[in-house]
């Protein structure tokens, strides 16, 4: 019983590592851009960093929804077979 809740439970954070990927990249991204672009224009607003990292990461959990529904879906579905037969 422990050994299938430890290995849930890993498999838990894996799969928020994964699926929190796409939007975390987006994110990265622009933000390095919009950081490089304010370096090199001396224009020094918060909102010119922040708003186009909401987009980016709004895009990007828009463009990859399917896949993390997907991804969470195959999980939960394995978690509630685990729990129904009583093991892995």
């Amino acid at each position: 019983m422990d050994s299938a809740v430890l290995a849930a439970g890993r498999e838990a954070l894996l799969v928020a590592l994964t699926v929190s990927g796409p939007p975390l990249l987006a994110a990265l991204a622009v933000g390095l851009l919009a950081g490089i672009l304010q370096a090199a224009t001396q224009v020094h607003d918060h909102s010119l960093g922040a708003v186009p990292r909401l987009a980016a990461v709004l895009a990007a959990v828009g463009a990859a929804a399917p896949w993390i529904g997907a991804r969470v879906g195959r999980f939960a579905r394995a978690c509630l077979e685990a729990a129904l037969t009583g093991g892995p």
